[in-house]
């Protein structure tokens, strides 16, 4: 079938300086978002800020496994379905070490870093948008992950809304769990994708496959 939403003919070197790119601005923002979640005390903000550090990892292993074959890309992508959890066990973590004490975060500069989050990850989504479909479930968990950060960064904003109205960290501590249930659906589809690509893989090799469940 035809990939008529991918950019035609991406050459290996242009989809390594893309997820270079984009791993660079991940960086850079994860010690912004992570520097004033830490200093406003907001659950939500430190597990976004972690999952920049996550989309880091991600683009850097794409940078170095795009050279493999088709296997080792299947491994890789079970790799990264691994790494996506990890900001969800940050954000659980701090949510239950904040339920004894919900002090709201202050609600302007959790907005504003939201803010400047929802810039970022937009940029990277667009960026990696031509390149998704070359590189099998890698890149295409890459764009997911960005894609689904511009939605949480959104919900961090509203969130930092209601937490000046309403004076509480509650919704902070309710959005924390909430970014748990997106990076888990995020790693369950890069998991299937990997899977998806190991199953082709063993075709190619000649092997039978029959009825598997990834």
């Amino acid at each position: 079938m035809e990939e008529t939403d991918a950019a035609p003919h991406v050459a290996p070197s242009q989809v390594r300086r893309t997820v270079l790119l984009v791993a660079g601005l991940n960086l850079a923002y994860f010690f912004v978002e992570a520097g004033v979640a830490l200093a406003i005390g907001s659950v939500s903000l430190f597990a976004d800020s972690v999952d920049f550090l996550e989309d880091t990892a991600v683009n850097l292993l794409i940078f170095l496994a795009l050279g493999w074959s088709l296997s080792w890309r299947a491994r890789a992508g079970h790799v990264m379905a691994g790494i996506i959890l990890v900001p969800a066990l940050a954000a659980a973590w701090q949510a239950f070490a904040k339920l004894s004490a919900p002090t709201a975060p202050d609600p302007r500069a959790l907005v504003l870093t939201a803010g400047g989050a929802v810039v970022v990850n937009l940029v990277c989504t667009l960026i990696l948008a031509r390149v998704r479909h070359h590189g099998g479930s890698m890149t295409h968990a890459a764009w997911l992950a960005a894609r689904n950060d511009v939605v949480v960064n959104l919900a961090i904003i509203a969130m930092g809304m209601l937490t000046a109205w309403l004076g509480t960290g509650w919704p902070d501590i309710v959005l924390g769990l909430v970014i748990v249930v997106v990076n888990v659906s995020a790693a369950k589809e890069v998991w299937e994708l990997a899977t998806e690509e190991r199953l082709a893989a063993r075709a190619l090799a000649g092997e039978e496959i029959g009825e598997e469940i990834g």
